[in-house]
């Protein structure tokens, strides 16, 4: 994004910017939203014909938010439904080793944004970790910090050593490779699902983990 906007800036009259995240200058957060909404609509349908009835709660992993703010948009309106985000643990709470914002971070502007960020006490943003790229992001997308303002959505986060046994469990147990994303929202609601047993949960399972194949050769040893 550093380097895209770098250059948007620099050649305004050849350069066309383009983002798939709920983040960046309006109108960005906004049009990502509206396309991502197809998410929690078709998901919405799904869950009603399964189940006859609404989830009690909706889980979604949260970089930069896109896929999490698409499932969580048909649902805002339904109040029976918890909504929970789970961010990127990392390796621990320290500033620097994980990528959870809405967790631990303070308001602050990047990328042309208002919102919730990973910064230090002189306003400099830090460098994040996650054991996922697609979450490895110092901000966050601005409705999320509003729904957390308000309560509406329930934010979280995982570290890196619990989503990765996440993504053993989903592959031994369903026969499905998640994204290493989309393991962190597994955490979130196999924790939840403890505490509420009984419950129908309906979770963002937002990719695929093929992508994330070297990865997890290295790290689970496979």
């Amino acid at each position: 994004m550093d380097e895209a906007f770098r250059d948007w800036v620099s050649n305004p009259d050849d350069t066309y910017y383009i983002l798939g995240s709920v983040v960046g200058p309006h109108p960005y957060p906004y049009l990502v939203r509206e396309l991502q909404s197809i998410i929690g609509k078709e998901a919405k349908d799904q869950i009603i014909k399964a189940t006859t009835g609404l989830p009690d709660a909706v889980f979604a992993c949260v970089g930069g938010g896109s896929n999490a703010i698409g499932i969580f948009h048909a649902f805002l309106g339904d109040e029976s439904v918890e909504l929970i985000g789970v961010e990127a643990g990392g390796k621990s709470q320290k500033l620097g080793d994980n990528a959870a914002t809405l967790a631990s971070g303070k308001p602050g502007i990047l990328h042309g944004t208002y919102s919730m960020l990973l910064h230090d006490e002189d306003g400099l943003v830090q460098e994040t970790h996650s054991v996922s790229a697609g979450l490895d992001y110092p901000g966050v997308g601005p409705e999320h910090a509003f729904l957390q303002s308000i309560g509406r959505v329930t934010y979280t986060s995982a570290e890196d050593d619990e989503a990765l046994e996440e993504v053993r469990a989903c592959c031994s147990m369903e026969g499905i490779l998640p994204a290493l994303e989309s393991a962190h929202a597994f955490v979130g609601a196999k924790k939840w699902a403890q505490a509420n047993q009984g419950k129908t949960i309906l979770i963002g399972l937002s990719g695929r983990g093929d992508k994330d194949m070297p990865t997890l050769s290295k790290v689970l040893k496979i």
